[in-house]
């Protein structure tokens, strides 16, 4: 074989990088971006959707840690008290137990002064520097804040408002070192929500190519302030009424797991799509169930999903490099777990929307638009985390896991706007918007579960579906489509009890069908009326491919359409975790011991 020069091998990679890029993109590649291209390929002889050669980067590491030893008292260099304005006072009262939970004696009148500068009616703050007096082992001067929750909330709220909470801790973690939070969880808040939203506050996911922050960096407004950039301990105390650590085991796991589920969730929000490919995403399944006897892992996969009938979920992907995928788990509980009560319980099949990227396909989104479409897999994202929480913590009930993965790339295969499909219920779509893809994924799995699980008495699916769920329910509460009102009153409790907030949408179906209504084809992707309940209507479409058989033995669908909870700031918060461990009822998440 001939050996071409060096030079005209670097040369002739830029021209085969050129070509490759200007079929999938709509911006020239500008020569850095080839350099940069050009560096990945010489540090790594993987292929294009490989994993970058970690030492380019600046990994970051904070690890969340529950143990409710006190042994990392000493050696934090700050400590966070976080509660309700009530309780932070009985705690500042208990003089006699400074030493035990500080392993310092803070002056009485500094702790008093505090609590009186911060108000029950809102979440506030106050900070101090205080001198570690006391018995323990000299230290230097230490960072002490009190986060104070509010004493009262309305109806549609978490009564501790975690949100408020993770704000609060982000914002008060500041400084190098191991930090110590102690949270007064009175006696009957459950300990695996506050987790969840304590672990919001430290995101995981960085390729910053340093870990120094240059002076004026931290920018609260689009929630970077440092807190990210630094390998750091925290250590999470709860406090019961009494002021005592909580030791019970059982919830400790719960807290514990559903923080972990919630930072799998944000980092893979977090990560952007040449990185978090549809190859990867599966991967990632993989590496968390392989090893586990209780989880089974099937993949339907490129062609094999066209000519197994899975139409929505191979039009929308089918135009991209990597291949659009369903991938099926399923959880069955150890025997050992069962108990005669939880052997009588249906399995559960939550369906998550996996839209790795969205461009928008055909109907491409605009410049401004398509920025964050990074985040459009959150769905699938948040019933992952809680999936894998829910097997970690031995859950005694049968769970299924469907993840809809595909690309909406733009390229010479792009299902295009007229097209018709056949989806996996047998119904025809006529495509007159390729920008309204999840819908079509999700019907392929929601047909597939209501038709072929008979064990199955709940569908839940979730997903950043419609801009219109931010109009219609906000920024903080995801909205809910359900085919029964118990099942969506259940909903809306186990969203108050895990932070994970939702709120019900109009339920008509037989007045919103008309919006899809097609002359070629059963149905249209899209609504016809964007101001006529498109948030209902998005939801609708999927609950029409559901198996008419399903519906006839009382089976139940939830539909969570959580574009807006599902990120903030930029960064991805594990939306759902919190709701799957809930409606799944997972030992210890949403009940005290």
């Amino acid at each position: 074989m001939m050996m071409m020069p060096f030079s005209a091998v670097v040369f002739s990679m830029m021209l085969l990088l050129i070509s490759r890029a200007s079929a999938f993109t709509t911006r020239p590649t500008t020569s850095l971006q080839l350099r940069h291209t050009w560096r990945q390929l010489l540090l790594s002889s993987s292929n294009r959707s490989s994993q970058p050669t970690q030492h380019l980067f600046a990994f970051t590491k904070t690890t969340i840690s529950f143990d409710p030893s006190v042994d990392v008292r000493d050696k934090a260099t700050s400590t966070i008290v976080v509660g309700r304005h009530s309780t932070l006072k009985s705690l500042i009262e208990k003089q006699d137990a400074y030493v035990s939970l500080f392993g310092f004696r803070p002056h009485p009148d500094i702790l008093s002064s505090m609590h009186e500068s911060i108000t029950g009616n809102q979440a506030t703050t106050s900070h101090v520097i205080v001198p570690t007096v006391g018995p323990a082992i000299p230290r230097p001067p230490h960072r002490l804040t009190l986060c104070s929750l509010q004493n009262k909330v309305t109806r549609h709220n978490h009564p501790l408002s975690l949100h408020s909470m993770t704000d609060s801790v982000k914002s008060s973690v500041k400084g190098k070192g191991p930090v110590r939070i102690m949270v007064m969880v009175e006696d009957e808040y459950p300990l695996g929500p506050i987790a969840g939203a304590i672990s919001k506050a430290f995101p995981v996911f960085n390729r910053k190519t340093t870990s120094k922050k240059t002076e004026g960096d931290a920018d609260e407004d689009n929630g970077d302030d440092g807190t990210e950039e630094e390998d750091r301990l925290i250590h999470v105390t709860f406090l019961d009424s009494k002021g005592k650590i909580v030791k019970n085991i059982i919830e400790i796991n719960a807290a514990r797991e559903a923080a972990e589920g919630v930072r799998l969730a944000c980092r893979l929000v977090d990560t952007h799509p040449e990185e978090l490919t549809t190859t990867a995403f599966a991967q990632e399944c993989h590496d968390l169930f392989d090893d586990d006897e209780t989880v089974t892992i099937e993949e339907i996969v490129g062609e094999e999903l066209k000519e197994k009938g899975y139409g929505g979920i191979y039009n929308v992907g089918k135009g991209a490099t990597h291949p659009p995928r369903l991938v099926i788990l399923t959880y069955e509980p150890p025997k050992n777990v069962l108990t005669e009560e939880s052997e009588e319980q249906s399995a559960i099949t939550l369906v998550g929307k996996g839209i790795v990227y969205d461009t928008g396909g055909l109907a491409i989104k605009s410049r401004t638009g398509m920025c964050g479409m990074k985040h459009d897999m959150g769905g699938a994202a948040g019933v992952l985390g809680g999936f894998t929480a829910a097997v970690r913590l031995r859950t005694p009930r049968k769970i299924r896991l469907m993840l809809c993965l595909a690309e909406n790339a733009i390229g010479p295969n792009s299902v295009r706007n007229d097209d018709i499909i056949t989806q996996y219920s047998g119904k025809t779509v006529e495509i007159n918007n390729s920008d309204a893809e999840g819908r079509l994924v999700l019907s392929d799995a929601v047909a597939h579960a209501t038709q072929h699980f008979d064990d199955c008495d709940l569908v839940v699916d979730m997903a950043t579906l419609t801009g219109a769920q931010l109009v219609s329910t906000g920024k903080l509460h995801a909205a809910i489509l359900a085919n029964k009102e118990e099942l969506e009153q259940t909903a809306v409790k186990a969203g108050l009890a895990s932070g994970d907030l939702c709120f019900p949408l109009l339920y008509a179906p037989e007045l919103l069908k008309k919006e899809f209504s097609s002359k070629v084809a059963d149905m249209k992707n899209s609504v016809k009326d964007r101001s006529n309940a498109q948030c209902s209507c998005a939801g609708h479409f999927i609950e029409s491919h559901i198996d008419p058989k399903y519906i006839e033995r009382n089976g139940g669908w939830l539909h969570v359409d959580m574009a807006g909870p599902g990120t903030k700031a930029e960064r991805g918060t594990g939306y759902g975790v919190g709701l799957v461990l809930s409606l799944v009822g997972a030992p210890g998440f949403a009940s005290r011991s």
